[in-house]
């Protein structure tokens, strides 16, 4: 096992322990260090490896918000390693469209049954915001992500959530750079504005087939259309 290995075993095993919880600041480099029987690069090497994994948050100082601080973000370190792994080829980007589809096909069936009124009012909401004028595709793209995250959301599954969002993010880029390619953007906003709405639309009454195939044919055709796969 190497130096920084240790380190992050040690942390696992004090989170499984419930010696350390969500909130708590992890001990300062120099105490882990020579607890562990390490140097202090070593640990410096496991925080940052911490911090990619989604697991603490960082900041220099010293100031009662400095250190390591244990967070759950699980969706970065999904996305971070999916994004490494696509942009080396490791991972074809239809692969990762492809998982995409099967979670959020599962997702929309879920919302379907829900209930949740306030995920699907905020989700509304998020529509609205989408038909601003002038709005450009960047931002679009944002309200897009958040509607998607909102409706899967009401699933109630922390992992599904987060992997959904750890799928769209690594292909982020490809999605952006498509948007820009699109001959006509207005004409395309306007289509993913009606699809949304037969989305949120199949989901409200609770029609979990339609809410699946629609939002399967939603992804699909927008990614043919900006060039994605």
């Amino acid at each position: 096992m190497r130096t920084h290995e240790r380190v992050l075993a040690r942390i696992e095993a004090d989170l499984t322990a419930g010696r350390l919880a969500l909130g708590d600041r992890l001990p300062g480099e120099r105490v882990l260090a020579e607890q562990l029987g390490v140097s202090r690069p070593s640990v410096r090497e496991a925080v940052r490896v911490l911090e990619v994994m989604g697991v603490v948050r960082t900041a220099t100082g010293s100031g009662p918000d400095a250190g390591a601080v244990l967070i759950a973000d699980a969706a970065t370190g999904l996305g971070a390693a999916l994004r490494l792994h696509v942009a080396t080829s490791g991972l074809p980007v239809r692969d990762v469209v492809e998982l995409r589809l099967l979670v959020e096909g599962w997702g929309m069936r879920m919302a379907a049954a829900s209930g949740d009124a306030a995920a699907l009012d905020r989700a509304a909401a998020l529509l609205d915001a989408m038909d601003a004028p002038g709005l450009e595709p960047d931002r679009f793209l944002e309200l897009d992500a958040a509607f998607h995250e909102a409706l899967v959301g009401t699933a109630g599954n922390v992992l599904v959530t987060a992997v959904m969002t750890g799928v769209r993010g690594a292909v982020l880029a490809y999605v952006r750079a498509g948007a820009r390619t699109v001959a006509d953007w207005d004409a395309m906003a306007a289509r993913l504005r009606t699809e949304h709405r037969e989305i949120l639309g199949a989901v409200q009454e609770g029609r979990a087939d339609e809410a699946e195939r629609t939002v399967r044919a939603h992804i699909e055709g927008y990614y043919r259309d900006a060039g994605v796969h």
